[in-house]
C-alpha cells in the first residue's frame, strides 16, 4: 500500500489516502496446472515428521509427479499410558499426465 497525499475534507480535518496495488491481470505467463488431491493416513512410533515422510515414501511407490502436501488431521494412539504411535492425515496434491 502506497501513501497517496494528504488531503483537507470539507470539514476541515485532514484525510490521508491510500493507494491498494491493482488486482488486475498482469501479461505475466501463469502456469495452469491441474491437480488431483488424493488422502493418506501414515504412522510412526517417533514423531509427526516421520509418520509424514513414511505416508509419502509409501506413496511415491504408486503415485508419479506429488507437488504438495497438507497436513489436516494429527493423532497418538496410547498404550499403557505412553504414546505408542503417531498419526498423521495427509492432503498431497499431485499434477494429472497428458
Amino acid at each position: 500500500m502506497q501513501r497517496v497525499r494528504k488531503s483537507a475534507s470539507s470539514t476541515g480535518t485532514s484525510q490521508i489516502l491510500f493507494a491498494l496495488p491493482s488486482l488486475a491481470p498482469t501479461n505475466e505467463s501463469m502456469s495452469e496446472h491441474v491437480y488431483k488431491k488424493i488422502e493418506l493416513v501414515g504412522s510412526s512410533p517417533n514423531g509427526f515428521e516421520e509418520a509424514v515422510k513414511n505416508a509419502l515414501a509409501r506413496a511415491k511407490k504408486t503415485v508419479r509427479n506429488m507437488r504438495w502436501f497438507e497436513v489436516t488431521e494429527t493423532r497418538g494412539h496410547i498404550e499403557n499410558g505412553k504414546i505408542d504411535h503417531w498419526q498423521v492425515t495427509l492432503k498431497v496434491g499431485f499434477t494429472l499426465e497428458g
